[in-house]
């Protein structure tokens, strides 16, 4: 079956784990180095610094692999599941001179680390949520008894800060029409992905495995002349058709991991958004304030928590998600490897829990209100997030916009909530 590229989407350039923001809403390039940002002369305090500081001090020894170097001991020590990699096999990325259909890109991911790996080259590739940066970019190069962790800034910027990392910086998924080469078709609509995009734009240059339920997408297809057409079953437990999987930690690259990594890389960049503009409103007010403005009403930070708080709740509840269009299941452990790092609720609940029948999860608040990332945020957002998200889940605003979320699962999510985070049921109650 032959598939016309879609056209129906507004979404605009970025690269498979894109990490940045461009300037069109007053984050632009000079502001980097300004505060709240001052991207480049903030230290880094992230996973990977805190483990190579370990690696630094003797504590911790990555071995070398003779054909995989690092990668393996490296996804260990950071806790990243092999069974997350997913496989890119356009040429969208810094070693795009090594990467085609024959050689595709690996991605690895856990809740806050993504380690890119490519057969045959020394460099890993590795990005991470900083609670300072937003993203954070560094390189090792992988030699034999020498592992050293260096921090990228502006040759990572140039291509992760873009409008579609919401002008910070930040990770996003790019679906590319991608010929039997791996070159893509620059003239065409590439289309930037996460769980609200329809499933006709997604994974263009990617390998997907597992079993799609029917659904139509991008992935394990290449351009002949103007079409994009399908090579092999649409259902396929594994890559062994189009590469020499010896050469990969794991023959698969996921349907649900990849699902996962859209949504994720979307909720990080609404968060680093919704931060740095509740920081810059802080700061502003503060000045103010220090000059005696007769205007310095705490209005305009109030605005800026409320808006922020709205746009962070509506991701971590999977406002616009797209429904399945039929049962879905993954190719690999992917799916039980996650839902197993819970937290969980006094009943046995998660939000880890998949769904997979007609949406990704059982119970759509997202899992990142876990993260590092969340975390960190300042607490007058948190407490608004909070406070929005109980309003919601308690009925009392904008049934309509929520009404993906029926009662019981409202009821469900409020008690995994309460059960897992320590000062959510405080923020709910006060506005009971």
């Amino acid at each position: 079956m032959r598939i016309r590229p879609p056209a129906s989407s507004v979404r605009w350039l970025v690269v498979w784990f894109a990490l940045l923001g461009g300037g069109s809403s007053g984050f632009g390039q000079d502001a980097l180095d300004e505060l709240p940002f001052d991207y480049h002369a903030t230290r880094g305090e992230n996973p990977l610094t805190e483990l190579f500081a370990r690696v630094d001090a003797g504590t911790v020894t990555l071995e070398h692999d003779p054909q995989f170097g690092i990668l393996p001991e490296l996804l260990a020590a950071l806790d990243i599941p092999v069974s997350s990699q997913g496989l890119v096999y356009s040429k969208t990325s810094l070693q795009s001179a090594r990467i085609s259909p024959e050689n595709p890109r690996a991605i690895f991911f856990n809740d806050d680390v993504y380690v890119g790996w490519v057969q045959g080259s020394s460099l890993l590739e590795l990005s991470t949520t900083d609670p300072h940066l937003g993203a954070a970019f560094y390189t090792i190069r992988m030699r034999p008894g020498r592992t050293v962790l260096r921090r990228e800034n502006n040759g990572c910027l140039a291509c992760h800060y873009l409008p579609s990392t919401q002008d910070v910086p930040g990770h996003t998924v790019r679906s590319v029409l991608t010929r039997s080469s791996g070159h893509i078709n620059s003239l065409t609509r590439s289309f930037v992905t996460d769980h609200t995009s329809p499933f006709e734009e997604r994974w263009g240059g990617w390998y997907v495995t597992g079993r799609l339920g029917g659904m139509k997408h991008m992935g394990n297809a290449f351009l002949e002349g103007e079409e994009l057409v399908p090579h092999g079953d649409n259902d396929r437990p594994d890559v062994h058709d189009a590469i020499d999987t010896s050469r990969w930690l794991s023959p698969h690259s996921d349907i649900v991991a990849l699902m996962v990594l859209e949504h994720q890389t979307e909720f990080q960049n609404t968060l680093t958004r919704a931060r740095f503009e509740v920081q810059r409103a802080i700061l502003e007010q503060a000045s103010r304030e220090r000059s005696g403005d007769a205007d310095a009403s705490p209005g305009t930070l109030d605005r800026a928590l409320d808006d922020a708080a709205r746009r962070v709740v509506d991701c971590l509840l999977f406002v616009d998600e797209a429904a399945l269009p039929g049962p879905i299941a993954g190719s690999s452990s992917f799916a039980e490897d996650f839902a197993a790092r819970g937290p969980f609720s006094r009943d046995g609940r998660s939000l880890r829990e998949f769904d997979l029948q007609t949406r990704l999860f059982r119970y759509p608040c997202s899992y990142q209100i876990y993260s590092e990332a969340f975390r960190v945020v300042e607490p007058e957002l948190r407490e608004r997030i909070f406070t929005r998200l109980a309003a919601v889940l308690g009925g009392r605003v904008d049934a309509d916009k929520y009404a993906h979320l029926d009662k019981p699962t409202r009821e469900a999510i409020t008690q995994i909530l309460s059960d897992t985070i320590r000062d959510y049921p405080a923020a709910a109650a006060t506005r009971q």
